[in-house]
């Protein structure tokens, strides 16, 4: 369970509005398992995490809808861009997840697929409970009351 949070991380697609509909318990890293043309769409900037979940199938985890295009210059005849991906994990670690997400109300969200500095192709997955919409507006209104805050200590200081 690797929390890379360094800077040097290329990050190829993010889902911002995870973290305005859960309340995100913990991060995990994992590997991906991802096909050449895949790698390269990613590369180019292109994907989206947007509806996209963490499940179990067969004891492992997997990745669905995540929207992942075909490269522009690969010639696949029957490429599925929401195919389901496999997520590469310890074995421990993904009998902890998938216990977790046994448990009521707690999902396994994509927050973002990134290379490393090796150049390997990594998601970050949050272990996730959903919001309610109080929730939602708790957040915001604390959110703009920091924003106002600093404006203030700002002009002040």
């Amino acid at each position: 369970m690797a929390k890379n949070k360094s800077p040097d991380r290329q990050i190829a697609a993010q889902n911002r509005k995870a973290r305005h509909d859960y309340f995100i318990d913990e991060n995990i890293e994992a590997g991906l398992v991802l096909q050449g043309s895949e790698v390269k769409s990613l590369r180019s900037g292109q994907g989206s995490l947007v509806d996209a979940w963490a499940g179990e199938k067969d004891n492992e985890l997997w990745m669905y809808s995540a929207y992942i295009p075909q490269y522009e210059s690969a010639h696949e005849p029957n490429y599925i861009s929401r195919r389901p991906r496999k997520i590469l994990l310890h074995k421990r670690e993904m009998n902890r997840l998938l216990a977790s997400i046994k448990r009521e109300g707690v999902t396994l969200v994509p927050l973002s697929i990134y290379f490393n500095n090796r150049g390997i192709a990594k998601v970050d997955l949050g272990i996730a409970r959903g919001k309610r919409k109080y929730d939602k507006r708790q957040t915001e209104k604390k959110r703009d009351w920091d924003r106002q805050r600093s404006r203030l200590l700002r002009e002040k200081g």
